[in-house]
C-alpha cells in the first residue's frame, strides 16, 4: 500500500488542505479531491490540453503533473476567471463569437488563452494561432476559437473590435 502524503493546493486563492498517493495527478486532485470540476479530463497523456490550468503563472497540462508538485503552488482554474457573476473578457468573448459548442475542451482552452494574453497582450495572429494549436478541439473548426480570442485580445489592448455579422 502506498503511502499517502499531506498536501495544501492554492486553487484560485483558496487552500485545500488534501492527502494523496504521490502518483495522484494535479487534475484528479483538483477534481476528485477538491471538487473543482471545471478542469476537464482529456486523453490523460498531455496531448489534448483539455486538462490545461496555470500553476505558478504556466499553462501546463494538469494530466501529466503530480498534485504532489504543486504543494503550495499559486494554481488558477477556470473557475476563478470570472470575477464573481462577472465573466472575464475571454469568457464573454467566446460566448458572443460561438467559441465553444460542446463545451469540453473551452476550459483548456479559456486557460491557455488566459496565460498567453497574460504574458503578450499584443501577441499577433499567427503567434496566437500556434499556441493555440497545440489544444484540441472536436466539434468547432477552431475558426470561431480564434475569433474569440483575437476579440478578446483586442479588447485587452482597448481596440474593441466591430460585432460579428
Amino acid at each position: 500500500m502506498t503511502e499517502k502524503l499531506d498536501i495544501t493546493l492554492n486553487i484560485n486563492g483558496r487552500d485545500y488542505p488534501i492527502r494523496v498517493e504521490p502518483r495522484r495527478t494535479l487534475v484528479d486532485a483538483i477534481r476528485d479531491d477538491c471538487g473543482q470540476t471545471g478542469t476537464h479530463i482529456g486523453c490523460e497523456h498531455g496531448v489534448c490540453g483539455t486538462c490545461t490550468v496555470i500553476v505558478d503563472d504556466e499553462a501546463v497540462r494538469s494530466c501529466l503533473m503530480f498534485a504532489v508538485q504543486a504543494d503550495g503552488k499559486k494554481i488558477r482554474t477556470v473557475e476563478g476567471l470570472a470575477n464573481g457573476d462577472e465573466l472575464s473578457v475571454l469568457q464573454r468573448a467566446f460566448i458572443e463569437n460561438h467559441g465553444l459548442q460542446c463545451g469540453y475542451c473551452t476550459p483548456g482552452f479559456l486557460m491557455l488563452a488566459t496565460d498567453m494574453l497574460e504574458k503578450n497582450p499584443d501577441i499577433g495572429d499567427e503567434d496566437m494561432i500556434e499556441v493555440l494549436a497545440s489544444n484540441l478541439c472536436r466539434c468547432t473548426g477552431y475558426q470561431n476559437i480564434i475569433k474569440a480570442v483575437r476579440a478578446a485580445r483586442d479588447e485587452l489592448r482597448g481596440k474593441i473590435t466591430a460585432p460579428a455579422e
